[in-house]
């Protein structure tokens, strides 16, 4: 098997476990060879509540870590703006460490729970 569709291995198996609640949404993330994006979802009505990527940020000599760190700062000040403070975590099969580790310890800086 190839290292995608070990990923999509995972992911089913987390899905299977994780569902996001008006209370209490998902926080999804997807990682592209270039791009990071995170989403606050609720799964009861099927909507995205609030989005970020590394898109929107313009920082100089980023590093992917560095990148993750403020997409998760960002994303975490969307959703206080919003009132969501808890979350569940939904890392979307990728393993955590690295660049989702970093996505998280930026969201919880900003004031998300896990």
């Amino acid at each position: 098997m190839t290292k995608i569709q070990n990923r999509i291995k995972r992911h089913r198996r987390i899905r299977a476990k994780i569902k996001g609640t008006a209370e209490r949404p998902r926080l999804s993330v997807f990682k592209s060879n270039y791009h990071l994006y995170a989403q606050i979802i609720n799964d009861d009505e099927g909507k995205t509540l609030v989005a970020a990527s590394g898109k929107e940020i313009k920082l100089k000599n980023q590093t992917k870590k560095t990148l993750a760190y403020e997409v998760g700062k960002l994303i975490a000040k969307k959703a206080v703006e919003k009132s969501i403070i808890n979350v569940v975590f939904d890392r979307s099969g990728y393993k955590f460490h690295g660049i989702i580790l970093e996505l998280t310890r930026g969201a919880k800086e900003g004031g998300l729970k896990f």
